[in-house]
Order: structure tokens, then sequence, then C-alpha cells
């Protein structure tokens, strides 16, 4: 196979898949590819490569093209023949045509009655897919037409492979596999054919026929058609329980075994063993899975302990080890979703048919491990949020972790902290490793040799097989060279020999303002870039030839595509460090860096533009502004909550920058501007990140830089409910805003001020200050804030008790929002509104306007707000003793809150739902979710809420 078009477009080179960096001679390729074996004219190519608006130069920049190429390709394979060109391609030489082969071979195979058969082809057919035909290919009409048509094909063999294992009783399999193809293509009658089944045979009567009622539904919505005659048919044998639908039985699975070899050299460490291999005993098929983290510094072995008590536990696990490299002390740790898609693929999942979204792959992922008794080596974590996604769901599995970091928040783990050996077990280790004969023959240096290591591991493993493989080396002579400290880090290194001088080799055949790019680039920090970061930069708008230099010379990369849709690019982390050397040489880094800075800061309060009215939002202050072209801008932040996705990341390393380099005013504007989405995603830690991050620059000459930046860190704390600091950090913020004569800073401030008060409680006090605040934004004419802090005092006369006050506020509050089109706001108050009818009684004005408040903050994607008003809706059903709605609404509620990080309002509604599920008598249910509650209080040492929920459990078990 010679080209891949199932996914990114790539040719094999030099036994390697290479993409073309260069757009137009990668849609050139593509053209060629799917005109195969016939001439296109170059008059044609040119109406494909420009859309009959071609330049002057359109022969000469054709032929190039042609020329580039040649020179990968082959001359014998791309020819020019009057008048145009051909590409010779042959069915094997493409994944398409192989593809196509199997496909059919697979088709033919379940007409003959032979599924097991079929399912090899087709799976192997559907893995060569890699992502959408030609996905990195301008969608012109040639290549659009072409893409849809390979998409029919594709589903038409996820469809047969779904009949296949159908066929071959994988029943479970199916229901999960089809879930993801449905949601794409909701009309296709033949998925929900094989979706019904799927369901009926799984046991799942009830679902099938539900699955036939949405698809008859979407089809009148859609087409005002009724389903066809098969499914039709289908539904009715479903109905009557046709014994000819039974199911048939299950295909027996293969043990996977992915373990790195054992250690043959492992000391000491026993206890720690000890204790990991007692954790894995303990699972329980009907309990959690065991979770043992091992964590230390670098290079004290955690790996290798794991790694041996994986092989001396693996017999316990019939069905095989999983081993992943999670990468986490890299500057890009792996994505869980392309781990998970890993897993399922050594599991027996076919690749086409994983799921693209991360919680649609966990689901498949949970269901393909639960019937199953598996290890999991989790080798290096970067975080929890890592690893959540690769947890299975019964004690069946047991997890291994190695970690650099604590893992605190990993509910249920035991850990084994790692320190360095003790001095008899890293003689062992070092013994082992260079021979008993050498050290008796020297036992004193051997001693000082890995006293020098500081006994530890990776240490004495690199001077062990230095050692090795030098058998005439005494050890006094590497005891001399560790005793020199100004040298021992150089001895106990392997070291990147020879790669500076290939950089320099590198950059000498480059154009000086290319040069100049990588310099500029490697300043950026480790986070990928999008193209447009090149032209503030150099100070140009035509540095997209530039880009394509440095990414055919091989020193930057494509990295993929960010939620806009555009390419993002990166330097490896050793090209990186060198570019940041050679920047130094260029006197123009500092007004460089300050444009990009200032493009980054105007992007991002235009895209907040697009966001609901925020608050927080200061005045902007003195920082410079650079805008890109009217067009580009259009592009980038057509879907400003995109921009700010494809951003985040790269705006904290933003921060960090201007920080580092004294750009006070520019820290603290760029934090500032990514408020409004941080509060709109519940983001509170790069919130408070960027907020510290800033204040290492801002000093006492900058106050208004820094109320903002102490006032934006209160809002997270009291997110958080963390109030004594949320105080002490709005007491600066009031006190520099007034140095500084920011009156809007002031309001926020005494704000703030309110809101901790009101939460604590203290009612007068709390209406005293959020008075004061509404007496200087009125006079300011602040609408937005007003409107806040007339709600604000609503909700604070409502929790003393003042109902008519309370309703007063509520409605001027409500007109104010309307009158100033503030939606966001406008559901705020009305989910506060839903109280004050609650206390009156008015049970069904209170769930319209929760319903009201609902629909607005799922129309703008408001996950926290969204969640606290379905917490209240719940609150509401459970009173009205509806269970199978609550349920319904709390369950969702505490899956937003998970998302969102709010653990205490997850635990909240998983508490209340146990509770009415108690009530119920349902008493597994109520344990269920009463677990939940619980292991989510013991997480932060809720102690109250924990022993009620203990006393709750001991009451159902009695």
């Amino acid at each position: 196979m010679r080209f891949r078009v199932l996914g990114p477009l790539e040719v094999l080179e030099n036994a390697e898949w290479q993409r073309l960096g260069a757009a137009k001679p990668r849609l050139m390729l593509a053209v060629l590819l799917i005109e195969a074996n016939r001439v296109v004219s170059r008059d044609r190519m040119a109406d494909h490569l420009w859309d009959e608006r071609p330049p002057q130069t359109v022969g000469n920049q054709i032929h190039g093209y042609a020329a580039r190429l040649r020179r990968l390709l082959g001359a014998d394979r791309l020819i020019t023949q009057p008048p145009g060109y051909r590409l010779y391609v042959e069915p094997q030489d493409t994944d398409l045509g192989q593809f196509t082969a199997l496909a059919e071979r697979g088709r033919k195979a379940l007409g003959a009655g032979d599924p097991e058969a079929a399912t090899e082809a087709l799976s192997k057919a559907l893995g060569l897919w890699r992502g959408t035909a030609f996905e990195d290919v301008p969608a012109i009409p040639l290549v659009a037409a072409e893409v849809q048509r390979l998409a029919e094909l594709r589903i038409a063999a996820v469809e047969d492979l779904a009949q296949a294992r159908l066929d071959r009783g994988e029943h479970a399999q199916v229901v999960t596999e089809l879930a993801e193809e449905i949601a794409q293509r909701p009309l296709r009658e033949r998925l929900r054919e094989l979706h019904m089944l799927a369901l009926y045979r799984s046991g799942r009567q009830a679902e099938a026929l539900t699955a036939y009622a949405e698809l008859r539904a979407a089809l009148a919505d859609e087409l005002g058609i009724d389903p066809g005659e098969p499914v039709k048919q289908l539904h009715e044998r479903i109905l009557r329980s046709d014994p000819t639908l039974a199911p048939q039985s299950h295909a027996a699975t293969v043990p996977v075994h992915q373990l790195p070899a054992d250690i043959p050299d492992f000391s000491g460490r026993a206890e720690q063993l000890a204790y990991v291999l007692d954790t894995l005993k303990s699972r329980q098929d009907n309990g959690p899975p065991p979770i043992v983290v091992m964590a230390g510094g670098p290079g004290v072995g955690k790996s290798s302990l794991a790694v041996h008590a994986a092989h001396t536990a693996s017999e316990g696990f019939p069905d095989g080890q999983i081993y992943l490299e999670l990468a986490g002390t890299s500057n890009q740790p792996r994505d869980p979703a392309v781990m998970v898609a890993e897993v399922l693929g050594a599991l027996g999942v076919p690749g086409a048919l994983i799921p693209s979204s991360l919680p649609a792959r966990a689901s498949l992922y949970r269901s393909v491990l639960a019937g199953r008794s598996l290890l999991l080596l989790l080798d290096d974590a970067a975080d929890s949020s890592q690893l959540r996604p690769l947890l299975p769901p019964t004690g069946r599995c047991a997890v291994m972790i190695t970690t650099r970091r604590q893992l605190g928040d990993l509910p249920g783990a035991r850990h084994v902290e790692l320190d360095v050996l003790s001095p008899a077990a890293a003689n062992r280790m070092f013994t082992t490793i260079v021979g008993r004969d050498r050290v008796d023959a020297e036992p004193v240096h051997a001693d000082a040799i890995v006293r020098a290591c500081g006994y530890l591991p990776l240490a004495i493993r690199i001077v062990g097989g230095k050692l090795a493989g030098r058998a005439h080396w005494p050890l006094r002579m590497l005891r001399e060279r560790l005793e020199d400290e100004s040298r021992r880090l150089d001895e106990l290194r392997t070291g990147d020999l020879g790669v500076r001088a290939s950089f320099d080799l590198s950059l000498r055949t480059l154009p000086a303002d290319a040069v100049q790019a990588f310099a500029m680039i490697g300043l950026l920090g480790a986070q990928s870039v999008p193209a447009w970061v090149l032209d503030p930069l150099l100070d140009r708008h035509d540095t997209d030839e530039i880009l394509d230099v440095l990414l055919d010379a091989n020193l930057i990369r494509l990295t993929g595509t960010d939620a806009l849709g555009q390419p993002r690019y990166r330097l490896h982390d050793l090209l990186r460090a060198y570019a940041v050397e050679a920047a130094a040489a260029y006197p123009e880094v500092e007004a460089a860096l300050i444009r990009h800075l200032a493009t980054r800061l105007w992007l991002a309060e235009q895209a907040a533009e697009g966001l609901p009215p925020g608050l927080l939002r200061p005045i902007p202050g003195t920082s410079p502004r650079r805008a890109l072209p009217k067009t580009l801008t259009q592009r980038l932040i057509s879907d400003p909550m995109a921009w700010f996705e494809g951003e985040r990341a790269a705006m904290l390393e933003a921060v960090a920058l201007a920080a580092e380099r004294g750009l006070d005013e520019l820290a603290w504007e760029l934090a500032a501007a990514m408020v409004p989405y941080y509060d709109l995603r519940s983001l509170h830690q790069d919130w408070e990140r960027s907020h510290r991050l800033a204040l290492t620059a801002c000093t006492a000459n900058n106050p208004r830089g820094t109320a903002v930046l102490h006032n934006g860190l209160a809002q997270v704390q009291i997110y958080r409910d963390e109030f004594d600091a949320a105080t002490d950090n709005l007491r600066q913020s009031l006190h520099l805003a007034q140095q500084a004569g920011d009156r809007r800073g002031e309001a926020l401030a005494i704000a703030g001020q309110a809101t901790v008060a009101r939460v604590l409680g203290h009612h007068d006090d709390a209406l005293n200050k959020a008075t004061r605040a509404l007496e200087i934004v009125t006079t300011a004419r602040d609408r937005h804030i007003e409107a806040a802090l007339r709600n604000g005092i609503a909700v604070i006369h409502l929790a003393a008790g003042r109902t008519e006050d309370a309703r007063t506020w509520f409605r001027d509050a409500l007109e104010l929002s309307r009158e100033l089109d503030d939606v966001h706001r406008e559901a705020v108050v009305l989910r506060e509104m839903s109280q004050l009818h609650r206390n009156l009684g008015a049970t069904a004005s209170a769930l319209d306007c929760l319903h009201r408040a609902q629909a607005i903050f799922e129309q703008l994607h408001d996950q926290r707000c969204l969640a606290y008003t379905l917490l209240r809706i719940g609150h509401i059903q459970a009173q009205q003793q509806e269970p199978t709605r609550t349920t319904k609404t709390l369950t969702r509620a505490a899956g937003l809150f998970e998302g969102v990080g709010d653990r205490a309002d997850e635990a909240r509604c998983w508490q209340l739902l146990g509770e009415l599920d108690a009530e119920q008598d349902d008493h597994a249910a109520a344990r269920t979710h009463l677990g939940r509650a619980l292991e989510l209080w013991q997480t932060f040492g809720a102690d109250p809420q924990a022993s009620a929920v203990r006393q709750q459990l001991h009451r159902l078990s009695n």
C-alpha cells in the first residue's frame, strides 16, 4: 500500500507514512487519486485548485506542484501526458482499494453463511479507516462527492459487519457499536433494524420497541413517511416475541498479554510489592475495581515495581493484562480518547466501529470490560482526569497506576509512596547488573558508587550499564568520576549526542525568514499553535509559505485540528529548546512577543463578545491590541466557544509568557479576557492558574490590574465555598480598585462581599453591601451589573424571609434583564424566582420558571447553571413523588456537576436520589446512589454529610 485516503491523506515514504504539508500539492494529489489512471488536464486541475479563479502564474505553479509530487511518488507513477497528468494506481496501492476488496470478500462470506470469515474481512476493512476520507483535503466539489460516496461504502460495511456479529451471537457488542452510527444517521433504516434486533436478542425488548418508535417519529417529522417493510415486519415480530428471533451464542474472547518483559534484576521493595499484590487479590466481582497507585519522584523505580507486580499477579487474570504508556511527564500527555480506542482495538473491537467522542468510547469500553477479568497497568499518569475514562466498571478487573504526582482525587485508590532504595537493596541491584566478581573485588568502591548515586534506581541502572559495557574498567575509575560533584550529573545521563549538529545542518539550508519564524515559535511554549501566530511574530500578512518551508524541513509538525477545524502546529521538545536559544540572537524578540500577545488579547475580547454578557469583564486597560485581517477574524471567531476551546491551553501559556517577561498590563488583561469563557464552562482550575500567573507580574505599580485579579480569584473561591480566602481577596480588590479610581471594580468587590455575607447567613450585612454596590453601578450606569445586583438583593430578602420585598426586587431584575436582552441574566433571575414561588406554595409557577431557565442555559451551553437548575427541578419532582422523572433529572444533574468539577453538588444529587429510592422501598438502588454520595463526601472530607449517609445506609441494611 502506497497511499492512504481513508482519513488524512498520507503517502508512504521511507517506510513511514507522511502527510503533505502544503495545501495545494495535497489537493492536487487528492484529485489525481480520485481520477486515478485517467488523464487530468491542466485546465481542469486549475479549476479544482483555484475554483475557476487561477493566478496569472497558474501554469508554473501546477508544474511546480507536479514536480514536487513526482519527486515524492516517482517518475514512473506520475507522468505528464497531454493535456495534463496521469497517476498510475493499482487497487492494492491504496487503503481504499484494499477496503473495497475486503468489504466485498466479507459481503460474499456473509451471503454464503460464513459469519466468522465475514467478521474477519469486514473488521479488517473498517480498520483501515482513520477518520473521514480525505479529512485534511479542502472540500472542493470533486472531493466532497468522493467523500460522500466513500461514506456510503463505509456505512454499508458497518451494517454488514453488524449482521455478521449478530450471526455470531455478539448482540450486546452490536448494541453499543451501532449507537454512535445511529446518532449520526438517525434516518437510516438498516442501522435501526440491526440495532432493534441486537437489543431484542440482548433481552431488551422494550428498548427495541422504543427504538422503532423513535425511527417512526423521526421519519414522520423529517420526511413525512413511515418506516419501510423490513423494519415494520421486525417490529411486529418483536411485539409477538417471535421465537425465530431467539439470540445466538456469544463468541469466545481471546486473552491479551501486553505487559513489558519482567525486570530480571528487580531488588528490594518487598513490603511495597506485598501491599500491591494484596490489593490486587482483594477484588470482588460485584464491587469496585481495586486501584493501586505507585507514586514517587523520577527514577525511583515505579514502573519496575509495577511491571514486576503485574507479572507476579498475572495468573489471577485469565482474560489477560493491558499495558498503556500515558506519557504524563511529557509536554503532551496521551489523550484518554486515544487510549480507550487502543484498548478496545486490543480487545477485538474494529476501529471503524469505535465511537468518535470520549464519553461514547468510555461507555463502550466499560461494556466490553464488564464481563472480563483483566489487569490494567497504566504507566506514567498525568492526573486523575486522564485516568477516569480508563477505569473498569467492576471488581473483576484491577488497575495499577504509576505517576510522579499525587492522585488524591481518585476515589477508592490505595497509594504506595516510593523513595530511593535502602543501601542494601541498592547494592544488590548494582551487583546483579555488574556481576558478583567485580563487586567482591572492589567492595569499597562499589559501595561508594552506589552511595554517589544516592541509591536512586535509575542512576544505579545507568552506571551499572556503563560498567557492564566496559568489562576492563575498574570500579575505582567510575568512583573517581562520580566523586567530582561538578561532573556527576554528566556521568549519570545518556545524552543526545549529535542532536545539536543535526539541527545546525537543518537550519543552514533555510531562508532567513524561516529561521527567524522557527526561533520565534519556540518562545511560545509547549502548546500547539495555529498558523496565524506567524503573522504577528514576523509582523507580516503572508507567512503561509514560511510555514510550508518549516513543515517541509520537518522542523515543525502538524498535530491535528482544533475545534474550529484549523490546523495546529508544534515543535518537538528538543527542537523547541534549541529554538529558544536561537531566538536570543534576534533583538526584536520583545516586540514580536508583544505583537503576538496583543493579537491574542484582541481575539479573546472579540470572541467574548459572542458569549453571554458577563459581570466580571473589566473595563479595558492600556495594553496594545493588534487586529488580524477581517476575513480571518470572522472565520476564527465565527464560533466563539470553539475558539476558546481551541486556544484554552495556549492562552494560559500566553499569560505565563507575559508574566515571565514582566508585561504586567498584558498579563492581567489576557487572564481577565478568558474569564467569561472560564465562568461559562466552570473551568475553575484554569481561571485560578491564569490569575495567579498574572499576579506574579502585577505589583503595587499596577493597582487596577491587581484589583481585577484579586476579584477574579475571589469569585473562584466563592464557587468553591472557600469564603475566608474569598473575603481576603475581595478586601484587597476593593482597596486597590478605590486606589485606582475604578468604580466598576469597586462595585464588583463590594458585590462579592455581599455574596459571601448572604451565603454565611449574615443577611443584614449582605443587604447593606449589595445596596452600596447598586448605588455605585447606578451612578456609573452599568446596567448589566445593576440587573445582577437587583437579583442578588431579591435573593437576600428571600433568605431573610421578606417575601414581598423579594418579589419586588425579582420583578425589577427580570424586567431590566429583558430590557437589556441579557438572556443569561434572565435565566438566573428565573431560577432564583422559583424559590420564591416554592415558599409561597406555587409549585407550578416554580417549575415554569425553572423550565424557562433550563431552556436558556441549554441554548447557551452553560453546564454549571444548567446543573443547578436541574437540581432544583429534581427537588420539586421528589417532593411531588415522581420517582421516574426525579431519577432522570438528578442523574443528568449529577453528570453535569461531575463534568464541571462540582463534587459537592454531585454528591447532593446522588444522596437525594438514594433517599427517594429508600422511600420507594428500592433498597438496591438506594444503596447504589447513597454509596456514590458517600464516596464523594469522603473524597473531600465532608465528615458531617458522610456520617449522615452512613446512617442512612445502616438503616437500609437492617
